[in-house]
């Protein structure tokens, strides 16, 4: 009995850890009034693991979806939701240019020559214009609802089997709240 204990100790300390899913922190967020719009300002900190930089690099685009949602508060009935917006960021490797691309939402389109420098456009986006300027009331307090995720469901359908049984495709932010004053 001793020596199947011992065995079986042995054999769990062979068992390979599984590596926690990485995570994507907001490290800034703010929301700011100005004359075309509600502009989203945003900040990320998160790296990719290895298997995402290795699909990456074998010509996997990987997308990643930014979602907000403005809620305003009622005492009489339900939150009314003001907004909800999702801007998705594509990044790509091509094999023959070696170079990356990456695109917002099919607006910016641009090529880096390093996966660190594509990867500062997805941590550091350009501002976006979340919601028209008659869209909010003037001295209401809205609750903004931010977070990120890698967009299984944009993948091809052979990684999105993948990504359900794999923790290494599972990358996201837990949502963050804050309060906005319209202006």
């Amino acid at each position: 009995m001793l020596v199947l204990l011992t065995g079986l100790g042995f054999g769990a300390a062979l068992i390979p850890h599984t590596a926690q899913a990485a995570e994507i922190d907001i490290t800034q967020a703010t929301l700011d009034a100005s004359d075309d719009g509600y502009r989203l300002s945003v900040a990320y900190a998160f790296e990719l693991n290895r298997g995402l930089e290795d699909a990456l690099t074998r010509g996997v685009p990987l997308y990643f979806t930014t979602e907000i949602q403005l809620t305003r508060h009622r005492w009489y009935w339900f939150d009314e939701s003001a907004v909800n917006a999702t801007r998705t960021v594509r990044i790509a490797y091509n094999v023959l240019t070696r170079q990356y691309h990456a695109a917002i939402s099919g607006q910016l389109q641009q090529s880096f020559s390093s996966l660190e420098d594509a990867m500062a456009l997805i941590r550091r986006p350009p501002r976006w214009i979340v919601a028209d300027k008659n869209t909010l009331r003037p001295g209401d307090s809205y609750t903004v609802g931010l977070r990120m995720r890698l967009d299984v469901a944009q993948l091809p359908k052979p990684f999105q089997i993948n990504a359900l049984n794999n923790s290494d495709w599972r990358l996201s932010s837990d949502w963050k709240e804050f309060t906005y004053k319209a202006e």
